[in-house]
């Protein structure tokens, strides 16, 4: 890798402040984090992507409209309540709260973006929520990126951060990122939201770039249930403050700067996958030797998402049958009679191939099972069609996606 991984997230980054703090959004839980605040010292280049669900969530078309302007020096975000389906009322509610953080900042309105996730179709708190994002200015620091991290959680099971710095041009540059999700994920934003931060100097033009090929290998890549959120969001906002010579779409730093995105990107959206609700496993799956990257895209998402697949996985059951199957609907074009089959473990240590250009092998059973019980597999279908190839990642389906999703809004 041509960047160095470090401890920390958004606020890994100099020039970036965050806060979490508990406000009682959700009134079940009198204890969680549930509004954070990321704030940039400096107006920054900001980019973004959201949901292509018809249905789209007032702070993502708040966001949408305050992103026009190019430039950001704050986000503001909730968990518990998506502010989602709540009609004219859910579109002041989202205005309020950019004004609320511009108010506490010192900035306009348009400078500062909205994020919500939780319940869809339930009116914002707002008698909570404004005191709240004042309480969340005042706690802002130089530490408080995984506070942050924690205020947007829902289901999930444990907070999503990383860092790593990057050398563009002889200068050190920094990107840092928090994200949740863990229900509600499927490609085409997958519900998510990711929040990255970085002191690079890059123009709208190239970050915009950058972010939407960082999002079609990595948050659209991902897949737990199969249902797209009405609230997903990854914004970037990059302040400047490293002081490296300005990266456009004809720099060759943009590249550099571009593999590093990506990696932050593809981690969190692995943590999206471990941790998808009532998940024990990981599930990576790599489609080489496809004609196209299209249809390497297909039959991966395809793998990734079968529940059968799924539920296969969770009982460590060889049934390579189901992944067959769905390679074959995916759309992808392919011969059957070509195809080769594999297990792997996250190391690469143990391999077992189940199926040889199309057709079945007498596999070791046992071998299988223990890779199966593993907590990160690697399912591995080899097209023998051409150049092209993709990874998706999911997870298991279990007991426990059914009882969280029951109980969800209660």
């Amino acid at each position: 890798m041509g960047f160095e991984i470090i401890a920390g997230g958004v606020t890994a980054v100099p020039g970036f402040q965050a806060s979490g703090v508990h406000v009682g959004i959700k009134q079940t839980n009198k204890t969680k984090k549930d509004i954070a605040l990321i704030y940039s010292k400096v107006p920054a280049v900001a980019a973004g992507v959201f949901t292509t669900n018809k249905v789209q969530a007032a702070p993502v078309l708040i966001s949408k409209e305050h992103l026009q302007g190019g430039q950001v020096q704050a986000v503001v975000a909730n968990s518990g309540n998506a502010n989602a389906c709540t009609g004219e009322q859910g579109l002041g509610d989202a205005r309020a709260m950019a004004h609320a953080a511009a108010f506490a900042l010192g900035l306009e309105p348009e400078q500062v973006l909205v994020a919500s996730t939780g319940v869809i179709g339930v009116p914002m708190p707002m008698e909570v929520v404004l005191p709240g994002i004042k309480q969340a200015a005042e706690a802002l620091s130089e530490k408080g990126g995984q506070a942050a991290a924690e205020a947007i959680m829902t289901t999930d099971t444990f907070a999503k951060e990383i860092a790593v710095r990057v050398n563009l041009g002889g200068t050190q540059v920094t990107i840092g990122a928090i994200a949740k999700g863990s229900g509600m994920i499927h490609p085409n934003m997958a519900t998510m939201l990711a929040f990255v931060t970085t002191d690079a100097v890059i123009d709208r033009l190239a970050l915009q770039e950058a972010v939407k090929k960082a999002t079609e290998k990595s948050f659209n890549m991902i897949t737990v249930d199969g249902d797209t959120s009405t609230n997903d969001m990854l914004v970037v906002l990059a302040n400047g403050i490293a002081g490296n010579s300005p990266v456009s779409l004809e720099s060759p730093e943009l590249t550099a700067f571009s593999e590093a995105l990506d990696y932050v990107c593809i981690e969190m959206a692995k943590a999206i996958a471990r941790d998808g609700e009532g998940a024990t496993k990981l599930v990576e799956v790599r489609v080489q030797g496809a004609k196209t990257g299209d249809d390497a895209k297909k039959a991966a998402l395809a793998v990734a998402k079968s529940s059968l697949v799924k539920t296969a996985i969770y009982g460590s059951d060889a049934n390579w049958g189901r992944i067959l199957a769905a390679v074959g609907y995916s759309g992808a074009d392919f011969d059957p009679a070509a195809i080769d089959l594999y297990l792997q473990d996250q190391l690469g240590e143990i391999t077992e191939r189940m199926m040889a250009k199309g057709a079945p092998l007498a596999f070791n059973e046992e071998k299988a099972r223990m890779i199966l019980d593993r907590n990160y597999i690697i399912i591995i279908v080899e097209l023998n069609q051409g150049p092209a190839q993709a990874t998706a990642w999911g997870c298991d389906l279990t007991y426990d996606y059914v009882k969280i999703n029951a109980d969800y809004r209660t």
